[in-house]
């Protein structure tokens, strides 16, 4: 990555610590739900029975992806993994986007991987386009919450199938 969008990077994140200071007050899944951009991820949390996981100690670093990401998924995905049946698919998924301990900007771009509670580990890249995790885009960083930091991606990540 090039030393101007690290610059960049760690400037647009502290620009944004005015507006975090207030969420840092509220737990992971308070300051998501506030946010308004982060329904789909609620619902999907509510039926994976991860609401008071992430309401906990922790702490949690959690790469949200948005309603938008969601809605990239193929059709009929979200309503397919919401459905009772579907619990621990869902769990398996939900988890695979967050890792134990809070893990900011700064620290995460000097990573190639983190292990996540899920048990697998993502790939993390940092180039001139950005930080990817897997193939989504860290958007939006450093979010503070009372329990750990939310980190938000463009897109939804998926473990890979266990085999």
């Amino acid at each position: 990555m090039s030393l101007f969008r690290v610059g960049a990077f760690v400037v647009a994140s502290a620009f944004m610590v005015a507006n975090i200071f207030a969420a840092a007050e509220k737990d992971i899944v308070d300051t998501a739900v506030e946010a308004g951009s982060f329904k789909t991820l609620a619902a999907a949390l509510k039926a994976a029975d991860l609401i008071e996981t992430l309401k906990g100690k922790g702490p949690f670093t959690v790469f949200a992806p948005t309603d938008e990401a969601f809605a990239k998924l193929p059709k009929g995905t979200v309503e397919d993994l919401l459905k009772p049946e579907n619990k621990a698919k869902l769990a398996g998924i939900l988890t695979y986007h967050v890792v134990a301990g809070k893990v900011e900007a700064k620290d995460a771009v000097k990573l190639k991987s983190a292990k996540t509670v899920n048990g697998a580990s993502f790939k993390i890249t940092a180039g001139d386009a950005g930080v990817m995790v897997d193939k989504a885009k860290v958007v939006k960083t450093d979010i503070q919450c009372s329990n750990g930091v939310i980190h938000v991606i463009d897109s939804v990540i998926m473990p890979a199938a266990k085999k």
